[in-house]
């Protein structure tokens, strides 16, 4: 495995990223019918580690704190953990009543400690905003992060899924006030998704911000056959409502991811994952597996190269989506 900076910093990660919203289940997890239980998540964990991949991203809401757990135990057990890699994200709604959401100073005080003793760790490497808060300034936002980091209690902080006016709000409020700044952005990005090219790309580009795609497969559809479906295909609503209301154009593209495959004789999967690490500044892929191959498969796509000509096929067919991610 071959380790990249994470943007502007010394920080080593992988370009694989093993994201952890598959493992585990809880009451009303909407997951639940395809997630991993742990016995069956430990596997992928150890696995991942013995390929070399350093860099975890759960969240706090995933399995309602019950992926963060399983995670944790793993890399106790596992791995060193001054050479692994976790990011963990806050925003979601954690318990019903006041104060259960958000990104307030309260939320992030308080869902950061539990973050650290779910995970088992007395600090967090990149602690993600997994949504814009409307409702919190992002000037009481911004500093709550700030003293999250001069406390220890993570290295460096994060942001996915917004519009860029809005990353590039936080961005221009932490500098004005001397606060810690954001290193990355987790976006939703691939081959049927490329919005984010219009203007998040090149602010990440423009600030030295590590881009780390999520869904890099499009839930699977860039890595099978149009007709073929899966359980996670048929039960999962997010991937429904982010993919289902632009079919007959993403078959079109699918179709040239198909036909590159043949050419080179390498899965699908290998071609969505080799033109997303083409595309800068992303550093790393955030790939979510239930399956030990899937694993591998993705870790293989690392020494695919695509020529100029392959990258402008695989993007020819693309139309303008309706944006997913931000909210």
């Amino acid at each position: 495995m071959e380790y990249v900076k994470l943007g502007n910093t010394g920080l080593d990660v992988s370009p694989i990223c093993l994201g952890c919203m598959s493992f585990g289940t809880a009451k009303g997890w909407f997951h639940n019918e395809w997630a991993l239980d742990e016995k069956a998540s430990r596997i992928i964990i150890q696995q991942a580690l013995e390929l070399g991949i350093n860099f975890f991203d759960t969240a706090n809401i995933y399995a309602y704190g019950n992926s963060e757990k399983i995670l944790g135990r793993a890399i106790k057990d596992y791995a060193n953990r001054d050479e692994v890699v976790i990011a963990t994200k806050v925003h979601g709604k954690m318990h019903t009543g006041p104060n259960g959401a958000g990104l307030s100073r309260k939320a992030i005080m308080s869902e950061i400690d539990k973050s650290l003793k779910r995970l088992g760790t007395d600090y967090i490497d990149l602690y993600i905003i997994h949504r814009w808060d409307y409702d919190t300034p992002i000037e009481e936002t911004m500093a709550a992060l700030h003293d999250v980091v001069r406390a220890g209690k993570t290295r460096y902080i994060g942001a996915s899924a917004m519009y860029a006016w809005q990353f590039q709000q936080a961005l221009y409020v932490a500098e004005k006030h001397g606060w810690t700044r954001f290193i990355s952005m987790q976006n939703h990005f691939n081959l049927i998704y490329r919005e984010e090219e219009r203007e998040m790309m090149p602010l990440c580009r423009a600030e030295k911000i590590a881009v780390t795609p999520y869904s890099p497969l499009a839930a699977g559809r860039l890595a099978r056959d149009w007709a073929e479906t899966t359980k996670r295909l048929e039960s999962d609503p997010i991937a429904k409502q982010k993919y289902d209301a632009t079919t007959e154009a993403d078959k079109l593209v699918v179709e040239r991811v198909t036909e590159i495959a043949a050419k080179h004789d390498i899965p699908r999967a290998h071609v969505a994952l080799a033109w997303l690490l083409h595309k800068k500044p992303v550093v790393a892929s955030v790939i979510g597996v239930t399956k030990s191959a899937h694993l591998e498969s993705a870790v293989d796509a690392l020494s695919v190269q695509l020529t100029p000509d392959e990258m402008a096929f695989l993007e020819e067919p693309y139309v303008p989506h309706p944006i997913v991610g931000p909210n």
